[in-house]
């Protein structure tokens, strides 16, 4: 509560708009940061940050190589993201919905250029994730194009199938379908005693929907297959869905 907020941002609309702001920054950050940094005396914080060092190395025995090397029988999503990049390379182009998956991808994908990882941010809003692939993959056509979607964010928004029909777009569609909207449930869990309210989801038949489309697809639930299936969805001459079913992130 002591803090002081400095906020830099170029839509004056978004100032003060969610926390107070002390000193408000209204500009373009390629421009305003720099005359800042002018201002700003170098410091060495070497031991500051050495104590973060021990704590990365915590949360990656702890945390991290749970969620990427798994030992139980239930896929994660953050294991779904490791072999992605391990195959794209991370040259591919990665847009995401709004979600659980949301945070993972851009938490562990892996990106060589800028301009890559194509998410909506703080309040954003689901459907965002598949129409977004499509203007992706018309900007960058030589490019893999892989959209990663909830099982929630996908049926926003899964009429863009249409376009995707229509014009030809090869964009990569991969539904990391945890049966419940992730994101919803994991706050009721967290913030009001597992009173969990609307969460549960039923699915269509994704794969099904797909192919009404004429695009192909095929779902997945063992970690046997997830390697082979990703391949075939990159290596897939046009557009492709994979549904791959993974355990709660919560």
């Amino acid at each position: 509560k002591q803090a002081k907020v400095i906020h830099l941002d170029i839509d004056p609309a978004e100032i003060d708009k969610n926390v107070q702001t002390t000193v408000p920054v209204w500009g373009d950050c390629k421009e305003s940061l720099p005359m800042l940094t002018e201002l700003v005396n170098a410091t060495n914080h070497s031991a500051w940050l050495a104590q973060f060092r021990e704590l990365e190395k915590e949360e990656i025995k702890e945390v991290i190589q749970n969620e990427l090397h798994p030992q139980t029988d239930i896929m994660t999503m953050g294991e779904v993201i490791h072999v992605l990049n391990e195959l794209t390379g991370g040259d591919a182009i990665i847009t995401t919905d709004v979600g659980q998956h949301q945070m993972v991808t851009c938490r562990y994908a892996k990106f060589n250029n800028s301009k890559s990882n194509v998410t909506s941010g703080g309040l954003g809003t689901m459907g965002f994730g598949l129409p977004a692939a499509i203007g992706a993959w018309y900007g960058a056509p030589e490019k893999t194009v892989v959209a990663i979607i909830g099982d929630g964010g996908i049926q926003m928004t899964i009429q863009e199938l249409g376009t995707i029909m229509q014009f030809g777009a090869k964009v990569k569609i991969m539904i990391l379908n945890n049966e419940f909207l992730g994101m919803v449930r994991q706050w009721q869990q967290l913030f009001h005693d597992r009173r969990y309210s609307f969460v549960n989801i039923t699915s269509p038949d994704f794969v099904a929907v797909a192919k009404g489309y004429y695009i192909d697809g095929q779902k997945i639930s063992e970690r046997k297959d997830l390697r082979s299936a990703l391949k075939t969805m990159i290596d897939h001459d046009g557009a492709y869905l994979l549904e791959v079913m993974v355990g709660k992130e919560n």
